[in-house]
């Protein structure tokens, strides 16, 4: 029987609690958050830049990007037109709810509509900390290869949305986009799912009408 030490379930906890707070935060201010997860390179950050350049004007977006070291993500996100904060993580490999606490204290929540919370590149740890947002978005890409659901079950199976970036690859690369979908199928069945490619902007305008509609919605429940 597999047991979980019981130092790591009180950090849980407690970082759940807060997870609850920031939530409540995002819903007094009826702003819809979004946690963002992927490997390092599957393309979170051009798939931001692609939303915020597709939804301006729309749609106000605010960003929260979370990364060991540099600004080089958030930078990117706020030359495309979002308003974006940036935590150095100095380290951890996952952002928690107590990171996106204090970036919440810079963030004019009135003034958006919609939080993206890049979370740091990794297929683990992301998945086990709750942030507060309202939904979880998996980016993969064919270059990481077709077997990362049955590598990486846990990160499949809890998110809301897997995008499937860079498909303008698909000729040059061995990717068996069936073997790849029959695992995420598997372990989250129903998933919402977009394939798309943020060089060439195939499937990005799909991706834009749904997000822009869960705004929309989010806003009038």
């Amino acid at each position: 029987m597999t047991k979980r030490i019981p130092v790591v379930e009180k950090i849980l906890s407690v970082n759940d609690r807060l997870a609850l707070e920031n939530q409540a935060r995002f819903d007094s201010a009826g702003v819809l958050a979004l946690n963002f997860m992927a490997s390092p390179g599957a393309g979170k950050t051009a798939l931001i830049e692609q939303t915020v350049k597709g939804l301006q004007g729309q749609v106000r977006i605010g960003m929260i990007n979370g990364d060991i070291a540099t600004s080089l993500d958030a930078d990117r996100a706020q030359a495309a037109g979002a308003t974006a904060i940036q935590i150095n993580t100095g380290g951890d490999c996952h952002l928690d709810a107590v990171m996106v606490q204090s970036a919440l204290a810079q963030l004019d929540l009135t003034a958006l509509d919609l939080v993206i919370i890049e979370n740091v590149g990794n297929l683990v740890c992301p998945a086990e900390f709750k942030l507060g947002t309202h939904r979880s978005v998996l980016v993969a890409s064919l270059p990481e290869g077709d077997d990362k659901p049955y590598k990486y079950p846990g990160m499949y199976r809890g998110v809301d949305v897997v995008v499937i970036n860079k498909i303008d690859l698909l000729p040059y690369v061995p990717f068996r986009m069936d073997f790849f979908k029959k695992g995420i199928e598997v372990l989250n069945p129903g998933v919402t799912q977009f394939e798309l490619s943020c060089r060439t902007g195939e499937g990005i305008p799909a991706w834009l009408a749904w997000l822009e509609k869960q705004v929309r919605e989010f806003k009038e429940s």
